[in-house]
């Protein structure tokens, strides 16, 4: 009973585990879910982008990150910076108000709401009266404008957030003005743009939807000019003197307005369709910038022809002969441009165009020729083809880091060298302390190879499969190529491509060997691809082998996809990491598991059929082994089967509940009389509480039935050399597990490096085990005589490890979804448990060895085990005596495809999709933190600094 007991309180270990292990979430890698709101700071040189969700998130210089949440969890319509402050101003969709500040505390700078405002009118007015749809900080950073659907003006006092409501500007006043032949009470409805003027700020120009546009005197309170537009307006504009302003319009038409100093009727200068005659999309934002050389550049969203180009999204740049529309993947959700911001500039000369899509953003040099795309060092689509899977790599070699970046910058020749335009804020967090790899395998067939060494993901490289195989779309297409004649002149631009050629290419497991360069994918229609490093273009043939799982055992026919077709000949690959051997497996199932051993030369791969070992330096196949049970017909239906055995599946369900009411009763004392039967209850239940009380942390499991489906599903595969077959000798070994609890070794016989070539790699059954409870095996390791878990392949012959100890005895772990079990080897008798609670439903999704370093000392670390349950709960156990340490609650347990997605570091951290486009990074170690730090210094303000700020952002985040 001794090892049930709990044990008592340690002061010295509780003072080490504070030491040892700390949760954090850091940082949010990747794009924001779901973008419905931009801003952007000319002063600062920060940008802004509001999401559905409510949150609000700063960008500046690589490493200068901000978030902030809204309590409501509204959505953000426009966001505002304050003009020559380090402040801002979101409008939620609740029609609510809320101030920001970037205040500094303990050396860094950080993103607080200071107040929160809603528009409140009269008693018994309708809500459009006070429903806020233009948003203008005034210059004097004393006041906000705010203009409504009823066509009143509020004026709202800073910080404090107070109507002045003796500055209200009616529409009853601004039609006082207006000769009444030209308008009605009508066309003061809806306020669709406020816009300071750039040279005085005691003037602002009114653009109600209706097309009147009114230039207001904030002095005399009163209209000095009126415009007359024949359009719905859309948006405003002025040119950097005042002398002229812009209007867009409904019907795909912009027009110039002179702004004179006398009291006669403005006529417009010009009116233009650029894409007529035909009818024409809405033009909802544009700019006109003024150059040196006399032609400006005039960028506007949309416009195109509604019958024909009706469904892009497009943004379109006209500097004198040259013109180009930009063509988004996904819907604009507003754009700005960087140009100069100094008031003694006399032109604009803007420097970059900066769009924020719903899926990306795509920053446009403006400055280069033919306008290429910059890269960005950060806000990564990381999504631009459907995350499948994911592997971290810690500590690369510099050599090995070095040559994918070199392949990565061979394939980013086309991407402007412009330094990254938007560089506010001063990055002080540390330098990383190793360099990190994050692979991402793609539904595509691509894998992304991500720096995810510090705050910013950074993309390196991208290795594409696809060239293996033959596939409907060809390689060598180019989406951007122009005709000279095209009209419009539409380029596709961004990275964002949701649409798979065929998704049986999809990536579902990486391994990448960071000594030897050799890097294993696996896709979803059974294809195992070994690749290895070349620094230089190449055109070579991918050897190929058959992998039959089945083994030509009668009775089984596959149902599911078939497998995909090869090139025949030669395959010319980019340099990076090329395929020199395809092993296919049969039936042509998604790949479940994969190891590749680089100093073996050798890779396990594993489906829902079973297993087999590939000697990938001879290119033979060394042995398969079907793990298939007879009532596994589900599995041979294949994952993109139309037909699924709801049935079958519903039929099991119940059967397992049955099952488990009978054993109950059966427990609970089956025959006999009553008194019998109550006093071997009651024995029952207080043997029950005792184990209660003794070890909340263990229940009794319920065994599964060998009838359960995908029993044969092989969930993880590893490789050791230990001692398997007697405690003298050592030796490779290859250990797989299934879903259905057995575990599977076999003894391994690789020869020596002289006659690696000569002699074959010989396999064979040395073990088999049967867990009791049948749970599936999610994870294998082996322990040295020093109970440390083995090294990695070729990890001591680069001197980062000791050499395993192999005079003590070694130990073998298997981690199932329900309990951690510890056997001696070679005789594999059980030695230690620890279950988990299955009264909770808590089972292990995910499970890795973690190096822990402590914060007060550099002399002391401990391998421990990290899990992951299906409740989202963080667990650090102790090995090699499995005793919990501590639990974090870390991801919602109804964040199915968030635990899916986790994936753990060597050192104590992990990555788990929050959305299909974000990654969020925790934290389990004291030593090893990645989080933003980072801090705004106030620029020197200099007078008319605002010119232009967020010129257009709130309609286009209201149209949005």
């Amino acid at each position: 009973m001794r090892r049930f007991l709990r044990p008592g309180h340690d002061p010295v270990r509780e003072r080490l585990k504070r030491d040892l292990f700390q949760f954090n979430k850091t940082v949010e890698h990747g794009f924001p879910h779901q973008p419905s709101a931009l801003g952007y700071s000319p002063f600062l040189r920060l940008m802004a982008i509001g999401t559905r969700s409510g949150a609000i998130k700063l960008y500046g210089a690589p490493g200068v990150e901000f978030m902030g949440l809204h309590e409501e969890n509204n959505t953000v319509m426009q966001i505002h910076f304050i003009p020559d402050q380090c402040q801002l101003v979101t409008l939620l969709d609740d029609n609510s108000l809320h101030l920001w500040s970037l205040k500094q505390h303990g050396g860094a700078s950080e993103l607080l709401e200071e107040h929160r405002f809603t528009l409140k009118g009269p008693p018994g007015s309708p809500p459009s009266a006070t429903q806020v749809t233009a948003v203008l900080p005034h210059s004097s950073r004393e006041v906000l404008y705010l203009g409504t659907e009823s066509g009143n003006i509020f004026v709202v006092e800073l910080p404090s957030f107070r109507v002045l409501e003796d500055r209200t500007i009616t529409p009853e006043a601004v039609l006082q003005r207006i000769p009444e032949d030209n308008c009605n009470r009508r066309s003061c409805e809806l306020v669709e743009a406020l816009r300071e003027h750039p040279k005085n700020p005691d003037q602002i120009l009114i653009g109600y939807s209706r097309g009147l546009i009114v230039l207001w005197d904030l002095q005399n309170n009163k209209a000095t000019h009126h415009f007359l537009g024949s359009q719905q307006l859309e948006n405003l504009y002025w040119q950097r003197d005042g002398s002229k302003f812009i209007s867009c319009h409904y019907d795909g038409s912009y027009t110039q307005w002179p702004v004179s100093n006398d009291n006669r009727q403005p006529e417009p200068l010009e009116n233009t369709v650029p894409y007529g005659p035909f009818p024409c999309k809405a033009i909802s934002k544009i700019y006109w910038q003024t150059t040196k050389n006399g032609l400006p550049y005039i960028i506007f969203q949309g416009g195109m022809p509604r019958a024909s180009y009706g469904d892009r999204h497009s943004i379109s740049v006209i500097h004198g002969s040259q013109q180009t529309a930009f063509d988004f993947t996904s819907r604009v959700i507003d754009f700005f441009i960087i140009f100069s911001s100094d008031p003694a500039a006399e032109f604009d000369d803007p420097s970059a165009l900066v769009v924020l899509a719903e899926e990306e953003l795509v920053v446009i040099d403006l400055k280069s020729a033919g306008w290429p795309a910059v890269h960005p060092p950060y806000l990564a689509s990381l999504h631009c083809s459907a995350i499948t899977c994911s592997h971290h790599v810690s500590n690369i070699p510099l050599k090995l880091w070095e040559r994918i970046i070199s392949a990565g910058s061979k394939q980013n020749i086309h991407y402007s060298s412009m330094p990254w335009p938007i560089d506010g804020g001063t990055n002080i967090a540390p330098d990383p302390p190793q360099r990190d790899l994050l692979l991402t395998g793609h539904e595509d067939g691509t894998v992304r190879f991500w720096d995810a060494s510090g705050v910013c993901l950074h993309l390196l490289y991208k290795l594409s499969t696809v060239r293996v195989f033959l596939t409907d779309a060809d390689p060598n297409d180019n989406m951007n190529t122009l005709g000279e004649d095209e009209w419009p002149p539409l380029r596709k631009v961004g990275t964002f491509d949701p649409y798979s050629d065929d998704p049986r290419l999809g990536i579902q497991k990486i391994y990448l060997c960071k000594y030897s360069g050799y890097l294993a994918v696996a896709g979803t229609a059974g294809q195992v691809l070994v690749m290895e490093l070349n620094d230089e273009d190449a055109e070579h043939v991918v050897d190929h082998a058959e992998a039959d799982l089945l083994q030509d055992q009668e009775g089984y026919r596959w149902k599911g996809h078939e497998k995909l077709k090869t090139r025949d000949g030669p395959v010319r690959f980019e340099a990076g990491f090329q395929p020199f051997v395809l092993v296919q497996c049969q039936p042509p199932a998604v790949v479940t598991s994969l190891a590749l051993h680089s100093e073996w030369k050798l890779v396990a791969f594993g489906t829902s059929h079973g297993f087999g070992l590939f000697d990938h330096q001879q290119k033979r196949l060394v042995f398969v082994k079907c793990t298939l049970h007879p009532s596994d017909q589900l599995a041979l239906e294949g994952p993109l089967s139309r037909v699924k055995s709801l049935k079958k599946s519903l039929r099991q369900s119940f059967r397992r509940i049955r099952r488990s009411r009978v054993s109950s009763r059966k427990r609970r004392g089956g025959s006999g009389n009553a008194s019998e039967v109550q006093e071997v209850n009651a024995k029952f239940d207080q043997d029950a509480l005792q184990e209660m009380e003794l070890a909340p942390v263990q229940r009794k499991i319920e065994a599964r039935s060998a009838e359960d489906s995908f029993t044969g599903f092989v969930r993880t595969l590893y490789f050791a050399d230990t001692f398997l077959r007697d405690s003298s000798r050592h030796c490779p070994s290859l250990w797989a597990g299934t879903n259905g609890g057995t575990v599977y070794a076999f003894c391994l016989r690789v020869p020596p490096a002289e006659r690696r070539m000569d002699e074959p790699v010989r396999a064979e059954q040395a073990k088999e085990i049967q867990l009791m409870h049948r749970a599936p095996v999610v994870g294998i390791l082996v322990l040295d005589g020093r109970s440390t878990p083995l090294p990695e392949p070729l990890e001591v012959a680069h001197d980062l490890s000791k050499s395993p100890d192999m005079q003590g005895s070694h130990q073998l772990l298997v981690v199932s979804e329900e309990q951690f079990k510890v056997f001696t080897l070679p005789k594999v008798s059980s030695k230690l448990k620890l279950k988990l609670t299955a009264l909770e439903g808590c089972r292990v999704r995910k499970v890795t060895v973690a190096n822990f370093g402590s914060c007060k000392t550099d002399d002391y670390s401990e391998n421990d085990l990290a899990v992951l349950t299906n409740l989202g709960d963080i667990q650090i156990i102790s090995l090699p005596f499995l005793k919990l340490q501590i639990r974090y609650p870390c991801i919602r347990k109804e964040d199915v495809s968030g635990i899916a997605s986790c994936v753990f570091t060597k050192y104590g951290q992990g990555f788990y999709l929050i959305s299909p486009s974000e990654f969020e990074r925790f934290s389990l170690s004291t030593k090893w933190l990645v989080e933003p730090r980072c801090i705004v210094d106030m620029p020197e303000v200099t007078s008319n600094n605002h010119v232009h700020n967020n010129s257009g952002t709130e309609n286009a985040a209201r149209k949005s």
